[in-house]
């Protein structure tokens, strides 16, 4: 049996900053899922735990082999596939042998190995990449491609313990089932960071990171929440019990102040009235006054004890902030065209990516562009946004500024802070008004000043957001490339709170159907087999037809404003 002890572990980054300090944590056997907000230290722990990373303080032990699946790949490696495998080297040697080479490196390189290209080869057929040769570019794969292939690696070392850090990003709904499929089958101690619902009510247990603390919860995902929803009503009923508490200790002694002023009065007219020696009746008048201390001090401390029980009640509510927008300045016509590609057409690598494509957008459309891994998908954004050229076909896009946010959220210059990168992009801002607006997307105080490279994926997906929905000219057309990617659910919903506000035409890319749903995509096209296609209006059994776009009297006012590629 593997095992996984941290025992008060402790992380400063180079600067000073703790993410989190004694943290203990010891998951059980099986499958656990790790959720925490974004910037939490998610990842941080999962690097610590894989030698990644050296703790502060504290110790982690370890008892069998670690694999680990980080949050971001090599997407764009000349690398081959046998080489992100970790089995080049061996099916080198397997070869040299094969040719007559039998020196002692051969041996060496091929240790206990024999069949090592066999189970390669299956481990990749299992996992949907049937199609990949071993000596392909991963330049030439796909995002959702490059994670499947990432956990083929991991379980072709066959560790007794795996950790995974945002598995199913890019990944479509058959890669996500093969996923699904083949921890099925791990039967090590599995630790998994996600925000995606579905493999996370795939978990034994939940362990939360909050705080600088772990709290494990027996149960999937959708038992952590009921308990936490549980737990927030709770919370919600003691501050209001104890806001009430409060208010009564401060009202009851206000009473008793204003009984012991009238008492004062009283008892001062009756000793003037009684005509008593002035010791006597200043010896009346001093312990009157320490009684009415007395009191008063009793109130006081039940104050104090009201408002620490409202403070213990306040810190077991959860605030997840949420962003509220206003952006009028991306607003676009109804009728106004903004992209229209005719017959485009992409290769790669001898192999028709785009074959004729046909899209028009109009107005404020909300569009979701999906289809299988490898479909091209990032392909055709990257030529709607002119940084791929077609081979053969049309692109035309309006006058007006197209922003796309690709996989791995690159517009930002990483060596500026947010703040810098939103002054870059919107340079006729007054400070007040960008660091106001920074605020809006929940960098306040120093955070506006954080360099961007060391942001969470959620933290850098605000900031470029900020600085894309605020930049000037205002884009009226977003691409957005599977825009949930490490986010926690906090996190998305600060998205779709977001493309809420926004008031231009988007076309995203996205496996997440609720997602899709919440962000009000009214048209769905999908890219497969080169061709784009959209759900037919008189069908309704999920089959696809070709979409043709046949509006071809172009509005004259749009023509003159378009830019022609």
């Amino acid at each position: 049996m593997s095992s996984l002890t941290l025992s008060d572990v402790s992380l400063r980054w180079d600067d000073g900053t703790p993410l989190f300090t004694e943290l203990s944590f010891t998951p059980g056997p099986g499958r656990t899922g790790l959720v925490a907000r974004n910037g939490a230290g998610k990842s941080a722990l999962l690097r610590l735990i894989a030698g990644e990373l050296t703790p502060s303080s504290g110790s982690i032990v370890v008892d069998g082999t670690v694999g680990y699946l980080p949050q971001t790949l090599p997407m764009l490696d000349d690398r081959s596939v046998a080489e992100l495998l970790g089995v080049a080297t061996v099916i080198d040697a397997l070869e040299a042998l094969a040719g007559g080479d039998a020196g002692e490196w051969v041996f060496t390189a091929i240790g206990e190995d024999w069949d090592v290209e066999e189970r390669a080869r299956a481990q990749l057929d299992r996992l949907g990449l049937a199609g990949v040769s071993l000596d392909r570019s991963l330049r030439s794969l796909s995002g959702g491609e490059v994670v499947s292939l990432g956990l083929a690696r991991e379980l072709l070392r066959r560790p007794d313990i795996l950790l995974l850090d945002e598995p199913t990003n890019n990944l479509d709904t058959a890669a996500r089932e093969r996923l699904d499929a083949a921890l099925d089958d791990y039967t090590g101690l599995l630790v998994v960071v996600s925000h995606d619902r579905a493999l996370l009510d795939r978990m034994d247990r939940i362990a939360e990171l909050r705080d600088g603390r772990i709290t494990t919860y027996g149960g999937n995902f959708s038992c952590y929440l009921a308990t936490v929803d549980e737990a927030q009503r709770a919370a919600t009923d003691a501050v209001r019990n104890a806001e009430q508490q409060l208010k009564r200790e401060k009202r009851q002694r206000q009473q008793a102040r204003e009984r012991a002023d009238r008492k004062a009065g009283n008892a001062k007219r009756t000793l003037s009235d009684a005509g008593l020696p002035k010791i006597v009746a200043g010896a009346m008048k001093r312990r009157a006054q320490e009684t009415a201390g007395r009191g008063d001090g009793v109130h006081a401390r039940r104050i104090d004890d009201a408002r620490n029980q409202l403070d213990d009640a306040e810190r077991a509510l959860r605030d997840d902030d949420i962003l509220v927008l206003d952006l009028p300045d991306t607003t676009v016509p109804g009728g106004r065209t903004l992209v229209h590609a005719s017959d485009v057409r992409v290769s790669r690598g001898g192999r028709a990516v785009l074959d004729g494509v046909e899209l028009t957008v109009r107005g404020p459309e909300r569009i979701a562009l999906t289809g299988p891994n490898g479909a091209g998908k990032t392909t055709l954004l990257r030529v709607l946004t002119g940084e791929i050229e077609p081979e053969d076909g049309r692109v035309h896009v309006a006058a007006g500024r197209v922003a796309y946010l690709s996989q791995r959220l690159d517009l930002l210059d990483d060596d500026r802070s947010v703040a810098e990168n939103l002054a870059a992009a919107a340079p006729s801002l007054p400070l007040t008004r960008r660091r106001h607006l920074l605020a809006q997307f929940l960098f306040r105080g120093d955070t506006v000043d954080t360099a961007t490279g060391s942001l969470s994926g959620g933290e850098r997906l605000r900031a470029t957001l900020a600085c894309v929905l605020f930049a000037e000219p205002a884009p009226q057309l977003l691409l957005l490339d599977e825009p949930t990617n490490n986010l926690d659910l906090a996190g998305v919903a600060q998205l779709e709170s977001a493309l809420a506000a926004y008031r231009g035409a988007f076309i995203v890319v996205s496996h997440d159907a609720v997602f899709l749903d919440r962000i009000g995509v009214e048209r769905r096209v999908r890219l497969d087999g080169g061709r784009l296609r959209e759900p037919s209006d008189d069908q309704d059994d999920g089959d696809t037809r070709d979409y043709e776009d046949d509006q071809a009297d172009q509005d004259d006012q749009d023509d003159q404003a378009d830019g022609t590629r």
